[in-house]
């Protein structure tokens, strides 16, 4: 039998890759003073029915049903909803601005297609009480620098930056009533043909050409603060002004965002924006905060670090360094396992990561699986007890020594080894 269509099975290299990914964003998400969150995977649909929250696309998307106690109930598609949900109840609490972030499994009943599936893997951030230039600032840095901690450069990706208020502003002026449709028009005009959208855009007296026009001018005067501020980073290669970028959920109310791979094969690898109403919205106007959130699922990025050599490079010299036992104990007088026993438990209390045979088996397939396993060491224990043999895989040098000796060998290789792939 096989998963469910849009759902995976994780075996060990999987979740090794999909370790790497969650590691990668923690300790830069931690760099960013950004603190861990998380919350329940069913929520109540009440809160994706909420006026001006997901919008009728992700309504059309969730795995809802009724459970046991007659709850209309759904799967999380999205974090943003139940982050709302949880800092409208405990906001107080809280010194502004929160900077906090999450990786969860979301799902979305949707057509699959390369980068996306049914359930995925999403790391979130958001940055809740701070309306200024400064946050969007820090949101798409930590953008930037999520990519380029997997190997990335400019060279293999970009942000592009619009602004639904640059959008509502150019309809305004033209007297475009009902802005949320043009806009979710605007949304699709690389991914539909001309004449459908021409034909959808006719009603509200545009037509594909005037917003071509407009997204080609760019409105520069709405993201010069904002340039400045990656000018100041040196991380200005990075972005660039698109306004086609106008993402679909209908709670964005500014600053909006997505990163691309330059070579344009994949679909978006992150976006997100400024949600400056929402919480007021979910709260029926108690708590109004300013706030700004992105989202990177784990699909598309993991496709694109297969695809790219020095990212992959990176990856796997990662996984490498990491294998599943950096110490594998060799019984080579099963009349010593017990002595075996106690030295593995030894070095697992130590902090190493130990394996051993659980039967007797040959001491040379007990070195195949050493190696197998990436070992970096190998621990002999024969009728020679308490002197013991302690070999380095890599290199094939060994050392006869006692019992008691064998942390401070340990100690001195591991440095030495360490010394030696920094130089």
């Amino acid at each position: 039998m096989r998963p469910l269509p849009g759902f995976r099975d994780f075996y060990p290299e999987d979740c090794a890759r999909r370790g790497y990914l969650l590691d990668g964003w923690r300790r830069v998400a931690r760099r960013y003073g950004f603190v861990e969150m998380d919350g329940p995977v069913l929520e109540s649909m009440e809160l994706y029915a909420k006026k001006n929250e997901s919008g009728a696309e992700i309504l059309g998307q969730l795995y809802q049903f009724t459970d046991r106690g007659e709850r209309d109930v759904a799967m999380r598609p999205e974090m943003t909803p139940t982050l709302a949900r949880m800092v409208i109840a405990k906001e107080r609490a809280y010194r502004k601005p929160l900077k906090w972030f999450s990786t969860a499994n979301f799902f979305r009943y949707e057509r699959q297609q390369k980068g996306r599936l049914r359930e995925f893997i999403q790391f979130n951030a958001d940055l809740i009480g701070d309306g200024s230039t400064a946050a969007d600032a820090e949101a798409i840095c930590l953008v930037i620098d999520l990519l380029r901690e997997f190997g990335f450069t400019k060279d293999d990706f970009v942000i592009r930056l619009s602004d639904r208020k640059a959008w509502l502003d150019f309809l305004g002026a033209r007297a475009v009533a009902d802005t949320k449709t043009v806009l979710a028009i605007i949304d699709k005009i690389e991914r539909e043909p001309e004449e459908s959208l021409n034909a959808k855009l006719s009603p509200h007296g545009l037509t594909v050409a005037e917003l071509r026009e407009f997204i080609a001018a760019g409105s520069p005067e709405y993201f010069a603060p904002l340039l400045e501020q990656f000018e100041a980073r040196g991380l200005r290669d990075f972005v660039e002004i698109d306004l086609s970028i106008v993402r679909g959920l209908a709670y964005y109310t500014g600053l909006v965002f997505e990163a691309f791979d330059r070579g344009k094969s994949m679909r978006a690898l992150a976006g997100g924006g400024r949600y400056d109403d929402l919480l007021a919205d979910l709260s029926d106007g108690t708590v109004n905060l300013p706030a700004i959130g992105f989202g990177v699922g784990d699909v598309v990025l993991g496709n694109l670090i297969e695809e790219t050599p020095h990212a992959f490079a990176k990856m796997a010299a990662a996984l490498a360094a990491s294998p599943s036992a950096e110490i594998y104990v060799v019984i080579a007088d099963d009349s010593r396992r017990r002595e075996a026993l106690s030295l593995v438990q030894a070095l697992r209390d130590a902090g190493w990561r130990t394996d051993f045979p659980l039967d007797s088996v040959k001491v040379g397939k007990q070195f195949q699986t050493a190696e197998q396993l990436g070992a970096r060491f190998a621990i002999v224990v024969g009728n020679e007890w308490p002197i013991v043999k302690a070999k380095t895989l890599a290199t094939r040098a060994e050392a006869t020594l006692a019992q008691d000796a064998l942390a401070g060998w340990l100690a001195k290789n591991k440095d030495c080894q360490q010394t030696d792939s920094s130089s």
